[in-house]
């Protein structure tokens, strides 16, 4: 059976920056609060014209151009996001269509700011069965869509991003390299702490439901923070035992962007550095789909993460879902 590996990354996020001096002149906050509570200093924010499949378009462009092949050889494209272009036709689509993956299948996976995860950890499977040789999953979000800018509780917490990884098999002389374990939980008791009501078969769109601004993040803030600061350290602590692995081992965790308190609370308690947690919330917010392939490059730019590391990707997101997936950094 093949093993999987991380060949490739790129990663696009738009040029508007959102401060939180603009965010001053919108709703009751101010810089020092978002900083205290968040950790989020900017966001980016996409422009009218451009919807999640144009990001996402642009990161796995730059990912196939880091690896030097063309689309045509992509056997299939998993693209993770809760902000889709449409209902239907699904954005893997429209992003097949735009680069030219000629031949390849896909699907939109919805899973909110663990989609990313897990996106890589299906994209591994398919290769490791020898199924597939290439695929590119894809985390992109256009949150500022579905974000109500009068709510100062959610709309200091979100940007627009997108990020892609090429996932192919390892080759004969990188041994130790690529996938190692993914653990993943949902608990679907909390889905109603962090949803969008309305938009769906439950709640179709109506003057009603546009009235009472139900297509946007609703979230009990509170609720959610104890919830992923618990179990992002859990599913952490319990991948590494599985696998017969220290704290001391892990490179670099590299955790869901949503709020600095979490990613705090969770490396306090599993006892990891500070320094081998990868943190760069201040500058994108959390782009849900996009957070890990957009950490992850910035971890490399900045030499945290080199060929041979023992990488933790962990996320929690609504549903609730949860998920932590082991990689030997392979590039």
């Amino acid at each position: 059976m093949p093993k999987a590996k991380i060949s490739a990354l790129g990663c696009y996020t738009p040029p508007r920056v959102l401060t939180n001096q603009d965010l001053e002149k919108l709703v009751e906050t101010n810089d020092q609060w978002i900083m205290e509570r968040t950790g989020i200093r900017e966001r980016h924010i996409a422009a009218p014209e451009m919807a999640t499949s144009d990001m996402a378009i642009e990161a796995a462009r730059c990912a196939l151009l880091q690896r030097g092949i063309d689309a045509r050889e992509i056997d299939a494209i998993i693209l993770c996001t809760v902000t889709p272009d449409h209902m239907f036709p699904s954005t893997a689509c429209l992003v097949q269509n735009a680069i030219g993956a000629k031949g390849a299948w896909g699907f939109d996976l919805i899973a909110a700011c663990s989609g990313f995860l897990y996106g890589l950890t299906t994209g591994a499977h398919f290769v490791m069965a020898g199924t597939h040789k290439k695929v590119l999953v894809i985390g992109a979000d256009t949150m500022s869509r579905i974000i109500d800018y009068t709510d100062r509780a959610t709309c200091v917490l979100f940007g627009d991003g997108a990020g892609a990884m090429l996932i192919e098999a390892v080759g004969e002389h990188e041994d130790g390299a690529g996938f190692i374990d993914f653990l993943g939980e949902i608990d679907g008791s909390g889905g109603e702490f962090l949803r969008m009501p309305a938009g769906g078969s439950r709640r179709p769109a109506s003057h009603e439901t546009v009235d009472q601004r139900m297509h946007y993040v609703h979230q009990e803030g509170g609720q959610v923070f104890k919830y992923a600061s618990r179990k992002m350290y859990e599913v952490c602590r319990d991948i590494l035992e599985r696998n017969h692995l220290k704290v001391e081992d892990v490179g670099l965790m590299i955790p869901h962007q949503a709020n600095i308190r979490i990613i705090k609370a969770a490396g306090d308690r599993l006892g990891i550095a500070a320094e081998r947690v990868m943190v760069n919330i201040e500058k994108y917010g959390n782009t849900t789909a996009g957070t890990l392939p957009l950490a992850t490059r910035d971890a490399i730019a900045e030499g945290r993460l080199k060929r041979g590391d023992l990488v933790l990707f962990a996320a929690v997101g609504a549903g609730y879902t949860v998920g932590a997936s082991l990689w030997r950094w392979a590039f």
